[in-house]
């Protein structure tokens, strides 16, 4: 199967870069060189044309490298569309260097015979691969070609990345699910919501969906080697406080270093690794770059200094504890000249877009005031680069928790709703403006608002006003503190917003 000649694939991430060399697969994992064991799956890519013959290891759940370093909670949806019988092509959507790339190809090489990869950002000669009239055996048979791979039905996962940057691909996906139901397709891209935004001839309708975002802080914890706990705080179902009552003060101290490193899978490999906290904010400062090369290469270009203007404010904005204030941003700046850049920033995947609630009611779409909101970035350890917040305020205590008026908890809280429920979260004010609620989630029966507070003050006079008036069946207050229940009010520990769907 493997030639004497050395081949080499290298994902974006570096535990997953393998070589073979006379006959020998090997791995790299961090600061270790070992040949594949018997437990690896290895799966064969091949570079589209070229047919550069690669391998990709993906090793079982008892192997080292996947607990470390991309144990992701969202394998489980995969494998959930795989099998189903209304599956459609998939689009997986979610930031830039948030992993779609690593966990589609994981994915491909745990499930499926083969894999036929294509990025369309690094071959877009390929893109005529989809010109013309949408032949769906024609473009199956050329892709075939094009990545030296068998294409079989259910046992071939083809994968087009950066697929925003082939239009044609994205028209095609509903031909292809319609005409040939038995393969496996997925897309994905860095810009995936702006150019579906911008479509109109998009198949609505016709592709499954899946969001795909930073790790979560139980994610971090498996990546860190603390299954046991990440275990414990299973979000998908109530955790086990008993357990976890004798590792409070550890948990409080993981979650210290998750506000810094944050959950870009780069960083957390980083951190994992070397338990440097300047290498995971030099990655966070490369991605930020990246962000902004982005702006300047695929906004519209009257937009892109009211972009930069939004997303470098964003630190002060949610400092100042208000909803977001366009004169923040400089004289004459308004909604009706900054909006866009705002629509656009949610649409890429890089902010979270949280809006204010008049009436805690279902659905709570329907009472969205759309004049009122605040932005939170798409990982907490990006805020903190962005900041410019350095690695001695996670040696300080709690002062991490406390920065920017405790805006990075907030932050942090954010981001943890977001991975536990699958939808951005809103806020509450009442019509004075006089109280406050951080967020209010709404679940499947009901709506539970969550107050965040950034040290072990449990006093929350708006929580009381917003019971006062709509006395809900649950209300979290979520902080520093260790779990209690007092009724229908939960003090849940800040790590434990993983839960909120069974608190």
């Amino acid at each position: 199967m493997y030639g004497a000649t050395t081949k080499v694939f290298a994902t974006s991430h570096p535990l997953w870069t393998h070589q073979t060399t006379a006959g020998v697969i090997w791995r790299h994992d961090a600061a270790k060189v070992r040949p594949i064991m018997e437990t690896d799956r290895v799966c064969q890519f091949f570079g589209p044309i070229s047919g550069i013959r690669a391998n990709f290891s993906y090793q079982s759940l008892a192997g080292r490298a996947y607990n470390r370093s991309m144990d992701r909670d969202v394998m489980t949806r995969l494998r959930a569309w795989k099998t189903s019988a209304q599956r459609k092509p998939l689009l997986l959507e979610g930031a830039r260097q948030v992993g779609k790339t690593w966990l589609m190809r994981a994915f491909g090489c745990a499930e499926y015979d083969n894999v036929a990869y294509i990025d369309f950002e690094a071959n877009p000669s390929l893109c005529t691969i989809f010109d013309g009239d949408i032949d769906v055996s024609r473009i199956l048979s050329q892709l075939q070609v094009a990545t030296a791979t068998p294409i079989v039905p259910g046992r071939t996962l083809i994968i087009l990345d950066e697929i925003q940057a082939c239009p044609r691909a994205l028209t095609a996906l509903k031909y292809v699910g319609e005409q040939a139901p038995g393969h496996h397709i997925a897309g994905a891209g860095s810009l995936l919501g702006v150019a579906l935004h911008q479509d109109s001839s998009f198949p609505v309708g016709k592709v499954n969906f899946l969001d795909i975002g930073p790790l979560s802080f139980t994610e971090f914890l498996r990546a860190l080697g603390e299954a046991g706990l990440a275990d414990a705080l299973d979000p998908n179902g109530p955790p086990d406080w008993v357990f976890l009552a004798p590792f409070h003060d550890r948990l409080i101290t993981l979650l210290r270093d998750y506000c810094f490193v944050g959950g870009m899978p780069e960083a957390v490999s980083s951190y994992a690794s070397t338990r440097d906290y300047g290498t995971a904010r030099a990655i966070h400062e490369a991605i930020l770059r990246a962000y902004d090369r982005d702006f300047s290469k695929h906004a519209p270009i009257g937009e892109v200094p009211r972009l930069r203007a939004v997303w470098a404010s964003i630190p002060g904005q949610l400092a100042r504890e208000r909803r977001f204030a366009y004169g923040e941003l400089g004289p004459g700046a308004r909604a009706r000249t900054h909006l866009a850049a705002i629509e656009w920033l949610t649409q890429a995947g890089v902010v979270h877009h949280v809006t204010r609630v008049s009436v805690p009611r279902l659905p709570l779409r329907e009472y969205v005031d759309e004049s009122a909101f605040k932005l939170y970035l798409v990982d907490v350890g990006l805020l903190g680069a962005l900041a410019g917040l350095g690695a001695p305020a996670v040696i300080e205590g709690d002062r991490l928790f406390t920065e920017f008026r405790g805006s990075l908890t907030e932050q942090y809280a954010a981001t943890a709703l977001v991975a536990a429920t699958g939808r951005t979260p809103h806020y509450w004010t009442n019509d004075g403006g006089t109280a406050e609620v951080d967020f209010v989630v709404q679940r499947e029966r009901d709506i539970v608002p969550v107050e965040v507070r950034s040290s072990l003050n449990l006093k929350s006079k708006s929580l009381g006003v917003y019971d006062g008036k709509y006395a809900p069946d649950r209300l979290v207050r979520s902080s520093l503190a260790p779990y209690a229940a007092h009724g229908r009010l939960v003090d849940l520990p800040l790590y434990g917003l993983g839960s909120i769907g069974t608190v």
